[in-house]
């Protein structure tokens, strides 16, 4: 197995488990469905995170409206 795949696979965050399950599949098809079900794995983390910072920023925007003084409204989140 070429090592740049491998190391493309790992800079993608794939866990050694999913990589020896690509480099064992029986053929590149199969070898597409391991990875296109590692991407959506991986992209409903990110909207589960994202959610939940929408959360936090909502929270952090209803503590604004009631607080003064705090903390710096012009400060970097």
């Amino acid at each position: 197995m070429d090592g740049s795949i491998i190391d493309n696979l790992r800079d993608a965050g794939c866990s050694e488990e999913l990589i020896e399950q690509y480099t064992s599949a029986a053929s590149g098809c199969a070898r597409i469905c391991l990875l296109k079900q590692y991407r959506r794995e991986l992209l409903e983390s990110i909207h589960s995170e994202q959610k939940e910072l929408e959360c936090l920023d909502y929270l952090i925007y209803q503590l604004r409206s009631v607080s003064t003084g705090c903390c710096s409204r012009t400060s970097k989140e």
